[in-house]
């Protein structure tokens, strides 16, 4: 199953019964925003999946971070609510940037839906292609299907710090961290309250699997940027700062051939809550 789509082909399986298509255009400075721009316009038949109200689970302040994944009973209801069953191609979309829409990939597949893709360059590129697009909220009959979630790995914080406490690193995480290189070197935080990154970590920002067009780089060529992050006996563990980002970075290594990659779900914001976790800045 591919795991990008172009708009020209999405474009002829709009009337598709087994296609479903997801929304997921969202503005961290304007939660609401997301929901506005999807009905100012979406693609026909599209669906809303908000970062905060679909994708994410409940905060508890102190414990979390800042998008914790959805319980899996609520997760599955989501699904359904959408009409989403064993036999459905999802297509997920944004604004063109990819990196809610692999959020909603990353979370399709740990639902164990393998037949998800992005739309390659989302809306921007759908509406440069002078495809339809429509206000109308289209009517859903809900699924019955059953999903077990945990089909993507991921670790938690307790893991990390194992790996952090234990000599050698015998655990073999290989952190790797999709924010900017700004905050990664805690010279600047704008959406947490303490600045830097978890100790052992690299820095790739999630923008670099990009061209300038804002399309996804070649294979070959993400497959190069990844081999020289992680060595071949460590096992690549990706966060950011609420574990957004990160998911941009485990498709971008499914692009490059690359599968398997791990992530922290709860991410920077999630690891600042315990002050016994430790901070590391610069490079």
């Amino acid at each position: 199953m591919p795991l990008l789509i172009e708009p020209e082909m999405l474009a002829t399986l709009l009337n598709d019964q087994h296609l479903v298509v997801l929304d997921a255009r969202f503005s961290l400075a304007d939660p609401k925003q997301g929901l506005a721009m999807y009905h100012q316009g979406h693609i026909p038949g599209g669906l809303h999946a908000d970062l905060e109200a679909d994708l994410s689970g409940l905060i508890i302040p102190g414990k979390t971070g800042r998008h914790p994944l959805p319980e899996s009973a609520d997760w599955q209801a989501t699904l359904r609510r959408w009409g989403i069953d064993k036999h459905s191609q999802v297509v997920v979309y944004d604004d063109g940037g990819h990196a809610m829409a692999a959020r909603a990939w990353w979370l399709l597949r740990w639902a164990g839906i393998s037949q998800a893709m992005i739309l390659h360059g989302g809306m921007k590129a759908w509406q440069a292609g002078r495809y339809p697009v429509t206000n109308d909220v289209s009517g859903v009959a809900e699924s019955q299907a059953d999903f077990t979630m945990g089909h993507m790995p991921t670790v938690s914080a307790q893991d990390l710090m194992a790996q952090i406490e234990t000599e050698g690193n015998s655990l073999g995480y290989k952190l790797i961290d999709a924010r900017a290189y700004e905050r990664f070197c805690g010279e600047e935080e704008t959406l947490d309250s303490q600045a830097g990154h978890i100790p052992g970590a690299v820095c790739h920002p999630f923008a670099k699997n990009l061209d300038e067009d804002g399309r996804f780089l070649s294979a070959d060529h993400l497959r190069e940027l990844f081999t020289a992050l992680v060595s071949d006996d460590s096992r690549p563990v990706f966060y950011c700062g609420s574990g957004v980002t990160a998911c941009h970075n485990i498709f971008a290594m499914e692009l490059a051939g690359l599968p398997g990659a791990t992530l922290y779900p709860g991410s920077w914001s999630e690891w600042i809550t315990d002050p016994r976790h430790p901070v590391a800045r610069g490079q």
